[in-house]
């Protein structure tokens, strides 16, 4: 895959990729948004159902809390690029729900150039790898958020910080625990801004 001159166009090339078989039941591809001159680029693990209805990223419920958390770090959603490590929605239908699954390492390989391309045009000093996805995709291996969580990483010639993906804070059954590591979230937000720059 050669590398596009902007976003636009490496955007609009993605909505023809047929590498891996999620194509095939996803709405739409969902690409990233934002300045191609943000300092700090968020990476999430893949779309939801909304985001694959309205073929933007983080605009269903995990992406509303992001969007509080974003605030309360001091970060900018319109000066931040949001993207996901997988482009397609994965998922199992239920009735007339559709239940979210996991990309598997195949899938995320797949999606990888795409991730590639955008961190390249958009050249950001910093990366949020927010869920294990994210931070495969960003590190092309697995790497466990508890252990490398609350400090900047380098990968890459690039800082990064790995956190929890927003759904994750969402599916938490004890408000207690909920409260708790939502603080944490934003927590590694505001690491994220300071260490940006």
């Amino acid at each position: 895959m050669e590398r596009k001159h902007n976003l636009r166009t490496l955007a609009a090339e993605a909505k023809a990729c047929r590498v891996c078989p999620l194509w095939a039941q996803a709405t739409q591809t969902v690409f990233g948004e934002g300045p191609d001159s943000a300092r700090i680029m968020l990476v999430g693990e893949q779309p939801g159902d909304v985001e694959d209805i309205k073929g933007r990223p983080f605009v269903g419920p995990a992406g509303h809390l992001l969007d509080r958390a974003m605030a309360e770090a001091g970060l900018a959603r319109d000066r931040t690029y949001v993207t996901n490590a997988v482009k397609h929605f994965k998922f199992v239908p239920r009735g007339k729900r559709r239940i979210h699954q996991k990309p598997n390492s195949t899938e995320i390989r797949a999606c990888n150039p795409w991730l590639e391309q955008e961190l390249a045009l958009v050249d950001p000093a910093l990366v949020v790898a927010m869920g294990a996805t994210a931070a495969q995709g960003v590190f092309g291996k697995a790497m466990p958020i508890g252990k490398n969580r609350g400090r900047v990483l380098e990968h890459g010639g690039r800082k990064v910080v790995v956190t929890v993906h927003p759904s994750y804070l969402l599916r938490l059954p004890n408000e207690e625990v909920k409260h708790r590591e939502y603080a944490a979230f934003v927590a590694d937000l505001k690491l994220a801004t300071a260490r940006a720059g």
